[in-house]
């Protein structure tokens, strides 16, 4: 059976000639996704709206493939513009009490999922830090910080600048237990490494898909449970939030009961065609598929780095995606700057070279990384 890389890598042209390690910070384009978009744009061109019942039918299509992709149900899917978006619907949308909190770990999460929250400082609302335990949120620390008054416990299922994956299970029980909602921020994961929103008893969870999902800078999904769902007040309204969305007189408004109500207008469907075309590869490939090539080409940079030196985190059983590399002498900045030039695309975070691979990466992407971190520039 071949490999994933032998089977899509030839839809990422970015790849020819590239070491692409860097989905975590945006994937590359796929031909497949600039082919969805463009077949919207040319039927838009040829025909205005007069076929537009389809683009609404893709529209449905994709909204169901985006659940099938967390476990959802279609109902509880929205789509958003970015997991900021996505996370700020649920932060200004609940019934906020003064003296409520949100639990959250302020010196580890991305700023999406920070701000949200400390925004809500003028209703009462305050955050109480989650202590950081090497690069991770635990499930430890998720039960310290937990107090009378916490409403709700904000977390990344993978982190950032750590490359920890977080025991949302775990967490999700805690939080069943103490009677407090589960928001998760998931755009590290989703699509690449399988996740189930009823398993771990997620109460939201937003993603944009221009990550592991392969899609979009622009599109992405809030989920929202049905529990949830009746108890969040869309922050934005719409023709297209009510029941009867294309009855145009304006004389009911009765707000949608689904994840739709959070959709004030027509969505962006050449972003939608593009992200259902990102979501069809990924589902087509299969995530735990994905899930196990990744693994495997991580764990062979892992041996190779620590081989020559490096410190590589997490540790295997905290992995996903991402694998942080602190090199033995040479500058992180100036090997990034070398990476660079020898067309190896990685990151920087918090003093640490950020490989991150995908479905298109092969054994040769993660050997040219090994080559140069063994044989750095001597300008180095």
């Amino acid at each position: 059976m071949p490999s994933l890389s032998h089977a899509y890598r030839d839809a990422f042209p970015a790849c020819e000639g590239r070491a692409y390690l860097n989905c975590a910070a945006v994937a590359p384009g796929s031909t497949r996704v600039r082919a969805a978009i463009n077949a919207w744009l040319d039927d838009h061109v040829a025909r205005g709206n007069m076929a537009s019942q389809d683009w609404w039918a893709r529209a449905a299509e994709v909204r169901a493939r985006t659940a099938e992709l967390i476990g959802a149900a279609p109902e509880e899917i929205a789509f958003v513009k970015s997991t900021s978006h996505g996370l700020a619907m649920v932060a200004e949308g609940l019934d906020w009490r003064s003296g409520d909190e949100v639990a959250v770990a302020s010196a580890l999460e991305y700023p999406s999922n920070v701000y949200a929250w400390k925004h809500l400082a003028d209703r009462g609302v305050e955050v109480r830090d989650i202590a950081v335990v090497d690069g991770a949120v635990t499930p430890e620390a998720v039960e310290e910080a937990i107090g009378p008054r916490t409403r709700l416990v904000a977390v990344s299922s993978v982190q950032f600048a750590s490359g920890h994956r977080t025991d949302l299970d775990t967490i999700g029980r805690l939080c069943r237990d103490r009677d407090v909602l589960l928001v998760v921020d998931a755009i590290q994961q989703a699509g690449a490494f399988p996740i189930d929103v009823k398993t771990s008893g997620i109460h939201a969870m937003a993603a944009c898909s221009h990550k592991w999902m392969l899609g979009l800078l622009g599109i992405g999904f809030l989920y929202v449970s049905r529990d949830l769902l009746p108890h969040l007040r869309p922050t934005l309204v719409g023709w297209y939030s009510v029941e009867n969305p294309f009855a145009f007189d304006g004389t009911r408004f009765d707000l949608r009961t689904d994840a739709s109500r959070l959709e004030e207008a027509a969505p962006n469907f050449p972003m939608v065609y593009g992200l259902g075309a990102a979501l069809d590869m990924l589902l087509e490939a299969g995530v735990a598929n994905t899930a196990t090539h990744i693994t495997t080409l991580l764990d062979r940079a892992a041996g190779a780095l620590e081989a020559i030196g490096c410190e590589v985190s997490p540790a295997p059983e905290h992995r996903a995606g991402i694998l942080m590399i602190k090199p033995a002498a040479a500058d992180v900045d100036a090997l990034a700057e070398a990476c660079l030039e020898r067309n190896i695309a990685v990151s920087v975070r918090r003093g640490r070279l950020r490989l991150s691979a995908h479905l298109y990466n092969n054994e040769n992407d993660i050997d040219a990384l090994v080559d140069l971190l063994r044989d750095p520039s001597p300008n180095m």
